[in-house]
């Protein structure tokens, strides 16, 4: 047998991958916690538990190092006294090792995993964490720049079945933004063929052969899944009834990042109309994917968070608690999401509408009960859910929040026209 160095774990995956990625180790403890690639870029780093089957551990990329510099890195790293060397050159290096099958890569100039943007479900941890980094570069893209051409040439239509202002513009802008163009129907369900009757799959068959990508918002639960299934190029749901909003959850994530510093290990609390809200139920969606998070509801009784989220929260192991007393939750929170009674969902029941607006209102007597981290977050329209007197507090978040939402849609427009 040739010489070897023993007892090291490595992983072969493609090159040229790039981004953070997540590894499951076996249970060996006499492993040292030590990642290297055996091609164009080596990866190592040091972990303070012993690995196990159960064991996630999240890696960057380090710099990029030859094979002859190999044993420096790990010397310099303080792994070598671990290994047995036996005088092996550092361009024949050979390892015992256990092989162990990496996530998804994410590789520059591959398709987008995702066809259409639907609901918050087609999300995983990996492509959120990778959407964000798309999103930090496109914070960075000046109006002049030569990155904001990058959709020149492309042309996008905006079907707006109910009333929007930051979705719409920001969508618009993020388009006009990269260089592309925008088709625009709003108020589509009185002034576009829906008025005359037009079945929505007859006017996503007519619109796609207009344009590359269409963004939908409209009244029924359910309908940018069927605009989905109909075009063939890609949708994404700027909203449908009461049923979900993910580019909404996605901005809500990227900026709570962005104002906590973490998405794992948080608490947030729901706020307002959880039965109607969409932006609610897409973010418990999203909420759900990550570790130690915890999620109070509070709401009035006739908009109560429905069963389905509630069930879906408790099987992914989230710790969730229904609430009556917003101060005391806010005390708590490391994100207090507050949202508006919809008005629209009620249909005649202006009574039940009454029982339920002004319930829970933001005002200068929870904001001082709040951490001096948490932040306050809202997707807007506001009526009067949270008072004018907080805006000007650091932790009233929702208009970075708003602003957050043009860098999350330039991201997904370019990745669903170009691809990684």
């Amino acid at each position: 047998m040739g010489p070897s160095i023993t007892n090291i774990i490595y992983i072969s995956f493609p090159p040229k991958v790039t981004g953070a990625r997540r590894f499951a180790f076996p249970a060996v403890d006499s492993y040292p916690k030590v990642l290297v690639y055996r091609g164009e870029t080596m990866y190592a780093s040091m972990f303070s538990t012993h690995a196990s089957n159960s064991t996630a551990i999240a890696l960057k990329q380090s710099k990029v190092y030859s094979d002859s510099k190999k044993l420096d890195f790990l010397r310099k790293h303080h792994h070598l006294s671990t290994f047995k060397c036996n005088g092996v050159s550092k361009d024949m290096i050979q390892c015992r090792a256990v092989a162990v099958e990496t996530m998804r890569p994410f590789i520059k100039g591959d398709k987008f995993q995702l066809d259409d943007v639907i609901d918050a479900q087609q999300f995983d941890r990996d492509i959120l964490s990778a959407i964000f980094e798309v999103a930090r570069e496109m914070e960075t893209i000046e109006k002049t720049s030569r990155g904001s051409q990058i959709l020149n040439g492309f042309l996008m239509s905006t079907l707006f079945y109910e009333p929007s202002t930051r979705t719409r513009l920001s969508f618009e802008s993020a388009m006009k933004r990269l260089g592309g163009e925008v088709l625009t129907t709003e108020n589509a369900r009185e002034f576009s063929s829906a008025a005359k009757g037009e079945t929505l799959e007859d006017t996503i068959r007519t619109v796609e052969g207009y344009s590359d990508i269409i963004v939908m918002r409209h009244f029924e639960d359910g309908a940018a899944k069927r605009a989905a299934m109909t075009a063939n190029i890609p949708v994404i749901n700027a909203g449908d009834g009461p049923g979900q909003h993910p580019t909404q959850a996605l901005l809500d994530m990227y900026t709570i990042e962005r104002e906590i510093g973490k998405l794992d290990g948080i608490t947030v609390g729901l706020v307002g109309d959880l039965a109607n809200g969409r932006t609610v139920r897409s973010l418990a969606y999203l909420l759900a994917k990550y570790n130690d998070v915890k999620i109070y509801l509070v709401s009035p009784q006739v908009v109560k968070m429905k069963d389905d989220i509630k069930q879906y929260l408790t099987l992914n192991g989230v710790e969730w608690e229904e609430s009556a007393d917003l101060k005391e939750v806010a005390s708590k929170c490391d994100v207090v999401y507050q949202t508006r009674i919809q008005k629209e969902r009620f249909g005649g029941r202006t009574d039940l509408y009454d029982e339920a607006r002004g319930k829970y209102i933001v005002d200068r007597d929870v904001l001082g009960v709040m951490q001096k981290h948490a932040v306050i977050m809202h997707p807007f329209p506001r009526l009067d859910e949270i008072t004018v007197d907080v805006d000007d507090d650091p932790r009233a978040a929702y208009f970075r929040q708003a602003k957050n939402g043009l860098f999350v849609r330039m991201a997904l427009l370019k990745l669903l026209l170009l691809g990684w």
